[in-house]
């Protein structure tokens, strides 16, 4: 039964709420329903807590939004029968509603107030939610799983209202893309976005930019992770805060990197870093096979890198909406400006997993958000088809993405890692073919320490590809040296 002083019996009375709100809310959008335009972005009719008013405001919200007056007299055919109304005083109570309605502008205060109340009641329940289920001891719901539900419950409540930014006038977009322009032109031209510390691959992209979706894919062995680790490296290594031009404080150099390492942990992966940093070859550290100076250089390296603002996640199998979920706490916690995703097929959907193309659509589109919500460059490592192994020509295309379609929709920018000379090792001619041999070692010295990243899509440039330097032994991409640049000869 209604309660007319707008407290609902059921509940206790210390729940947040402003009925006088609420009140001063529908009386402006009775009295001029041009004010609904400014407040539908904020609320909705489950925002009240008063449930008449909640009925009140939804038959305005759709009167209003079918170009009909929404009124005392027009809104009273539609609630005549509402015995919550009736006990308010029914029409006459529209009508008082209506003549009490001060003046329009503070009206996005109320819809605000009334937002905010609403999110704390919202709270309190999911508060006594998760009390009422940590009491229940159920075989079924382990408390590991209860954290995660309601960690994800919580992150749904901060993400309600993110989305609803609605147009951008012209002028506004034209000030950000002039910020742009002065950043990279402050640059002298160089970069927009944070440079990946490889001075190639930066004038084909400009840098990484904030809100776009990178790929990276190619077949095992080609050394997808150890460019995305590298880049991660350059980027934290060359982090300096500071004011930003638009005079926020944040990264005005390099950046602070997160890093999901799906399928190595996080040992593992900094054991790579460290190899690069330190010179040393991986499998030499793994087996603790070094000698004093490289021991040395081993150490040294560790402990520079210790204020590096680079974060791993080694989680296996973590869902989209969880990896989501870290990664708003990360840049809630410590700044957020990279973040790397090895790699994209290991990440779960939120399905049961019966259509994979269905889950990774979702799981794209979900990493495209995340670029989005949050402002930085997402580069997500991807697998490639086995077709790429029966042409002659081993070079990857777009068509040989696995699951392809949703992939290189979402994407800003696919990027392809490709070593020839790989291949190449696998066609070694027998020793007695010496004519063969002598063609096959002047190809393998020709492709020694060198590797391509093919651009196959770039929405806000060209496509192309950019030469690279890789030392296998360190698992390190450099910038390739050119003949002209050294003397005739290529050197890394």
């Amino acid at each position: 039964m209604f309660n007319p002083t707008g407290a609902d019996v059921a509940e206790p009375e210390t729940m947040p709420h402003s009925v006088e709100a609420e009140q001063q809310l529908l009386g402006a959008i009775l009295t001029n329903n041009d004010i609904y335009d400014r407040i539908a972005s904020i609320i909705t009719s489950k925002h009240f807590y008063d449930p008449v008013h909640a009925r009140i405001y939804e038959v305005a919200a759709a009167r209003i939004a079918r170009n009909q007056l929404a009124s005392p007299v027009t809104l009273k055919a539609f609630l005549q029968d509402d015995e919550g109304l009736k006990e308010l005083g029914g029409a006459a109570y529209l009508a008082r509603l209506a003549g009490a309605a001060v003046s329009s502008f503070a009206v996005r205060d109320y819809a605000q107030m009334i937002y905010d109340l609403a999110v704390r009641r919202e709270l309190i329940s999911l508060g006594r939610d998760i009390s009422a289920k940590a009491a229940k001891i159920d075989v079924a719901h382990e408390p590991r799983e209860q954290i995660v539900e309601a960690e994800q419950a919580l992150y749904r409540m901060a993400e309600q209202g993110q989305g609803e930014q609605g147009f951008v006038s012209f002028l506004r977009a034209v000030t950000d893309a002039v910020n742009v322009a002065n950043a990279a032109y402050q640059r002298e031209g160089q970069l927009s976005g944070i440079s990946t510390g490889l001075v190639d691959l930066d004038k084909k992209l400009g840098g990484l930019h904030p809100s776009d979706l990178l790929i990276l894919a190619g077949r095992p062995s080609m050394g997808k992770t150890s460019l995305a680790t590298n880049i991660a490296f350059n980027v934290a290594k060359a982090y300096r805060r500071g004011t930003k031009p638009d005079g926020t404080e944040g990264a005005v150099e390099g950046g602070v990197v997160g890093f999901y390492s799906l399928e190595m942990s996080a040992e593992q992966l900094a054991a790579r870093i460290l190899s690069e940093a330190a010179e040393v070859p991986s499998e030499q550290i793994r087996r603790g096979d070094m000698t004093e100076e490289e021991f040395r250089r081993f150490v040294e390296a560790a402990k520079s890198l210790e204020a590096c603002p680079l974060y791993i996640d080694d989680t296996p199998a973590l869902p989209i909406a969880q990896l989501a979920a870290r990664a708003r706490r990360l840049k809630r916690t410590h700044g957020l400006d990279v973040l790397m995703v090895d790699y994209l097929q290991l990440v779960r959907g939120t399905g049961r997993g019966d259509n994979r193309v269905n889950e990774i659509a979702e799981i794209s589109m979900g990493l495209k958000a995340i670029a989005k919500e949050l402002n930085i460059p997402v580069i997500a490592l991807s697998q490639l088809s086995r077709q790429v192994e029966s042409r002659d020509d081993k070079r990857p295309q777009l068509s040989d993405l696995r699951e392809s379609g949703s992939i290189e929709q979402d994407a800003d920018v696919v990027m392809f890692v490709f070593r020839e000379e790989y291949y190449k090792e696998r066609e070694k001619p027998g020793d007695h073919d010496l004519e063969k041999m002598a063609q096959w070692q002047e190809e393998m010295e020709r492709l020694h320490g060198k590797a391509e990243v093919i651009i196959g899509k770039q929405r806000h440039g060209p496509i192309g590809t950019v030469e690279l330097s890789f030392e296998g032994r360190f698992t390190r991409f450099g910038n390739l040296v050119k003949p002209w640049q050294n003397g005739g000869t290529d050197a890394f």
